[in-house]
């Protein structure tokens, strides 16, 4: 697998900076127009990637599924799962459209496709990459088809353990893939930070040696800024126009001045983190000039006066001899008349 991966002219991985998905999934309502305004939500907060959601219902689902939890809490309850969803899709008409006004914004176009159609459509339509939710991670058919098309692939990994993660990567290395990125993830909305578990992040790196990233589903910005620090290399996130629009993914996402927020966050934190190396900023160098002290004569000192320590101190400015430097004084001869105060330098002494 490739540690780093491109993604149109963005690279993806270590070093780079973090890949935002701005996540508008089906908080469109199955509207054009709204989804135009989400597109350019996501292009305000700057986000790198806008993802929609492709299907057909009656691929996805049986007369009979249920709702989850959050959706029977945000959508009506006489209405089945399917019937939600094919209120949802969007037509290939719709996703061209979209695709296209991407591009006059200079965002990222992106979609799941949650059937094998999908996928093929997605594919002719040229997407960068493909993004397969957790739902379909033990989906090896679905895996299989989307990673055979030698594109890049972004994985969800909710709900799944570490064996599963496993037997994905599996389907996708055997299937000819060798872009991919995992996404950590935990499959409730909202999830509870103190089920968020980050440090998979790091497991999952460590034991596949790909980039791995975070599907936030968490309230606030607090748990994205902290993956981020922990080293995600992508943050997917849902947003929407209005919490309170009808729609069972509202509620759970950004409205757009939090999504500003958010991303703001994240770019924030990624510059802190810098490179490792531990040196002086040149703001610090400046500040360590005041801040820092230096040997100084606590006396009038004669020339050929051999230095004891009450004859030095420690005083600022940091422009001097560094107080490091002061066994290294005591003993030696001045050459020059000193006078008290005077901020000792090396060629004073023999």
């Amino acid at each position: 697998m490739l540690k780093k991966l491109q993604l149109e002219d963005r690279y993806l991985g270590a070093g780079e900076p973090v890949f935002v998905i701005a996540e508008a999934g089906v908080n469109h309502n199955g509207n054009i127009d709204i989804a135009k305004k989400l597109i350019d939500v996501a292009v305000t907060a700057g986000a790198d990637a806008v993802k929609f959601q492709s299907f057909k219902a009656e691929s996805l689902v049986t007369d009979s599924a249920p709702k989850a939890d959050y959706q029977l809490r945000t959508t009506s309850e006489t209405e089945s799962q399917l019937q939600m969803l094919q209120k949802l899709e969007l037509s290939r008409e719709a996703h061209r459209e979209l695709q296209n006004y991407c591009a006059e914004k200079s965002i990222m176009f992106l979609s799941t496709p949650f059937d094998e159609e999908s996928a093929n459509m997605l594919e002719q339509l040229g997407v960068a990459a493909f993004k397969l939710s957790s739902g379909d991670l033990t989906n090896n058919i679905l895996v299989k088809h989307v990673a055979a098309k030698g594109k890049p692939m972004i994985l969800s990994t909710g709900m799944a353990t570490l064996a599963e993660v496993a037997d994905a990567v599996k389907v996708v290395e055997q299937a000819g893939c060798d872009q991919l990125v995992l996404l950590h993830c935990v499959s409730n909305y909202p999830s509870d930070p103190s089920e968020t578990n980050l440090r998979a992040i790091t497991t999952m790196e460590e034991t596949f040696g790909v980039p791995v990233g975070f599907s936030d589903h968490t309230d606030g910005i607090e748990v994205a800024l902290a993956a981020v620090a922990l080293g995600a290399r992508v943050i997917e996130k849902h947003f929407t126009l209005d919490r309170n629009m009808p729609g069972p993914d509202h509620r759970a996402s950004l409205e757009p001045e939090q999504l500003n927020t958010y991303i703001r966050g994240i770019r924030i934190v990624e510059k802190s983190l810098g490179n490792g190396k531990k040196v002086p900023t040149a703001a610090e160098i400046e500040v360590a000039k005041v801040a820092r002290r230096s040997l100084i004569a606590t006396q009038n000192i004669p020339a050929g006066t051999i230095i004891s320590k009450d004859m030095i101190g420690l005083r600022r400015p940091g422009t001097g001899m560094s107080p490091s430097m002061f066994d290294s004084v005591v003993g030696r001869s001045s050459t020059v008349d000193i006078p008290s105060g005077c901020l000792l330098t090396s060629d004073m002494f023999s």
